[in-house]
This record gives C-alpha cells, sequence and structure tokens, in this order.
C-alpha cells in the first residue's frame, strides 16, 4: 500500500461543493460551548456534503481562531447560519417538511443500529450543549431520539464524536440508496 498525495485525492473546490449535490441533512447545533466542536461539525458537515449547519444560542461563528483551527477551511464550503434561539429554525424547519432527528438519552430513545433514514425524507440532525444536551422544548418537537450504545463508565461522548458518527449514517444510508436508484 501506498498512501495517496493530495493531488489523488480528487477532492471538490469550494465552487464544486457549493454546486455539488448534498444530502438531505441540516445540522443545528444547539448551545455548543466548545469551539473546537463547532470547528469539527464544520469539518465533518464538508466530509459528508451535508445542506447547511444552524449554529444557536451560545454556539460560536466565524471567523473564530479555534473554529478554523478544527475546520481547516470547511467554514468557507459549508453553507451555515446563526439563529439566537434555536426552538425557531426548529420550527421553521419542521414546517418546510424536514423530520427533526435529537441525538439525546430519552425514553423511548431509538438506538442508532436501528435507525435507517429513508432517501425520500430530508432531515434536521440536532446536537445538544456538551453538558446539558438538546434543550427539552426541542425535544418536545423532534419526529425521532437517537442514542448511540456505549458500554463505558461515561455517559455520553464527545459532541463531534458523536456529530461524525451519526452523520456517517446518513452519509452512507442515503448514499447506497442512490446508488440503488
Amino acid at each position: 500500500m501506498r498512501k495517496l498525495h493530495i493531488d489523488e485525492l480528487n477532492r471538490l473546490s469550494v465552487e464544486e461543493f457549493e454546486n455539488a449535490k448534498k444530502i438531505p441533512l441540516v445540522v443545528v447545533l444547539d448551545n455548543i460551548r466548545s469551539m473546537h466542536n463547532v470547528g469539527a461539525v464544520f469539518r465533518t458537515g464538508d466530509a459528508f456534503i451535508i445542506e447547511k449547519l444552524y449554529l444557536c444560542g451560545i454556539t460560536g461563528t466565524p471567523p473564530n481562531k479555534e473554529i478554523r483551527k478544527t475546520a481547516i477551511g470547511a467554514t468557507e464550503s459549508v453553507k451555515w447560519e446563526y439563529a439566537k434561539e434555536t426552538l425557531p429554525v426548529i420550527q421553521d424547519l419542521k414546517a418546510k417538511g424536514y423530520k427533526i432527528v435529537s441525538v439525546e438519552q430519552v425514553e423511548g430513545s431509538t438506538t442508532l443500529s436501528n435507525f435507517q433514514p429513508d432517501a425520500n425524507e430530508k432531515y434536521v440532525l440536532v446536537l445538544g450543549n456538551e453538558v446539558s444536551g438538546v434543550q427539552q422544548e426541542v425535544v418536545d418537537e423532534s419526529d425521532v431520539c437517537l442514542e448511540i450504545p456505549q458500554s463505558g463508565t461515561k455517559h455520553s461522548l464527545n459532541v463531534s464524536v458523536c456529530a461524525g458518527i451519526v452523520m456517517w449514517k446518513f452519509y452512507s444510508a442515503l448514499e447506497e440508496i442512490e446508488s440503488i436508484l
């Protein structure tokens, strides 16, 4: 095996990314404290060609040195918008036909392995604060709450790790469906 050079990876330019078909996924960050987490979600959103990223509440926005450090330019490719409150964003997207999927430990949550995205739907993925999680009022508006099973001593994953796992689930499922059609 030989490591590929960067010019062999055939990555999209920012302009090509802008015009590329996106997976039907919008990501909402609900009061994320860490700028490194925000930057990592931008970078992962670029990798999995999401539609848009909403930065809500106390979530930091570009330009920001800490976001830039982990985003590595993804703030230029991924469309994003800031909103002071998360709930109105969720309600607006729901009214536009998006299914709201929060990642949160709740009564009746669906384990990620039991969730299958539908190619005929468009989704909003909500990720919550590193300490308090997704706000209850947002959970109340959710169509489903996903939980990633864990077996260790901690009761949660880092939000950027969680984002990567769940975005990969959407990307891989929707890309697989697209290739079959």
